[in-house]
Formats: structure tokens, sequence, C-alpha cells
């Protein structure tokens, strides 16, 4: 192999950092660059970065397709997502969020928050926080869910949220739901965490903030894992409500069968 005026006389060492410290927009050239090395160890990270670059056009194409979402709506210029968490668990919160993003705002991997790992979430968290427009967050008691009911609980936090933001949106996108009572126009759509780029941010938030609060409670509350269940009905969780009986923020309507 000819060696004269060519990039195979870098270490392997030295051309792997050059990748390393790359802006991904850069990585086409240093691809094009050193294809032709036919040394074993640039060949491997050559089709390492190829597939983190597939990887990083296919999540450009996921976040577009998300987009499309929020854009058919109309031509508003403030689109508040909105979604709840914390219908379903014994104990804790029903909590809400809404939010409003720039239109070219493109912050990757915000998705359905079902879907991604706790250290993803909290990743995300920032990101949509440091560039929102405007955020809200509505939460309501557990005392309050029991004389109410959880589906009018859900509606109470979500107008909190809406009311928490301090620009007034011109269209809410919900997931699957509307909110009665409330004089801006909605569009609810279904399995919308995991459809609308500003759903799926408003659901990151609220999960994000709920679950801070349980891993908060579990320091108040001892012995009932809520750091772990997050207030869910857990085996371990129906196990200590057996033995010690319910705390103050036990939703009582969903755990009478087990008192």
């Amino acid at each position: 192999m000819n060696h004269e005026n060519d990039k195979s006389t870098k270490k392997i060492a030295q051309i792997k950092l050059e990748f390393m410290e790359a802006d991904i927009d850069d990585i086409p050239v240093l691809l094009n660059e050193y294809q032709s090395d036919e040394r074993s160890g640039v060949a491997n990270i050559c089709r390492q970065y190829q597939s983190k670059l597939s990887d990083y056009q296919n999540e450009l194409k996921r976040i577009d397709s998300m987009k499309l979402y929020d854009k058919s709506r109309g031509d508003y210029t403030y689109i508040c997502g909105i979604d709840e968490v914390g219908r379903g668990p014994f104990a804790g919160p029903v909590v809400a969020a809404a939010v409003i993003l720039p239109k070219d705002c493109e912050i990757l991997y915000i998705n359905d928050s079902k879907k991604l790992s706790e250290k993803k979430r909290e990743e995300l968290y920032d990101e949509i926080l440091k560039n929102a427009i405007s955020y809200g967050i509505g939460s309501i008691p557990p005392n309050k869910i029991d004389e109410i009911n959880i589906l009018q609980s859900t509606f109470e936090a979500m107008k909190q949220a809406v009311n928490n933001l301090k620009v007034k949106p011109d269209i809410l996108l919900i997931d699957a739901v509307t909110i009665p009572n409330l004089s801006i126009r909605q569009a609810p759509i279904v399995k919308g965490d995991a459809k609308s780029y500003s759903i799926a941010a408003a659901s990151i938030l609220a999960k994000v903030t709920r679950d801070r609060l349980m891993v908060a409670y579990d320091k108040v509350f001892p012995g009932y894992g809520f750091a772990d269940n997050k207030g869910y009905g857990s085996p371990q969780h129906i196990d200590a409500i057996k033995r010690l009986g319910p705390t103050p923020i036990h939703r009582m309507s969903f755990i009478k069968n087990y008192l």
C-alpha cells in the first residue's frame, strides 16, 4: 500500500480523535476522507460513525414527522402541547404540563416519556425548559382526587398548567381528551404523546416533575418504595399499605380494597 501523501500515514488513534471531536455535520466529510484507508482499525471507525450518522439522520426524520402534527393544526403562532401523568397510581398527585416551543425548535430524542429512560428524560427536561417560550405545571393532590374523581382531577391539573403559562396559546394540542370549560381552541390527538412534538415535550415535563416529587415523598414516608414505584400499585407498595396503613398522600378511593 502506498503511504506517500496518504491519510493512512496518520495513526489510527489520531483519526479516532478527529471523529470524536467532530460535530455531527462534519462526519460525512471525515467519512469521505478516510473511506479509502484499508486499515481495519480505520474501517471500524468509519463503520461506527456511519452508523451514528444514520441514527442521527433517522432521528431528524422522526422529529420532522412529529412536528407535522403540530404544523397541520393551522398557522398559529403559539402552539401548546399538554399532557398529564399519574392517573393510575395509588399515591401522589396527578400532574399536567403545558409547553409552548418555538416553531424552529429542534430538540432531538423528544418522545412519549414512557419510551425514554429516566436519564434521557432528565436531560430532555432541561433542554425543553431552556428552549421553551413558556411552560406551566398543574397538580391536583390525592384528597382532591378522592373528592372529584381522577378524570375531573386530570382536567383541573391541565387547566392549571395552561393558566400557569406566561404566554397565552393560540391552540392546545392534547393527548386524546378535550378539556371542558376552556375557551382556547383545542385539538385532541389520539396517542398524541407519541405523535406530536409539543405533546411529547409536555409528557416529559409532567413525568419528570411527578417522579421527582415521589422521590422526595419517599424520604418523608419511608417503607412504601415511592422512589422506585412512584406511587403505582407494585406488590411491594400493596404489601406496605397492608402492613403500615395509608399515608396522607394515598388516594383512599384507590386503595380501599387493600385496607
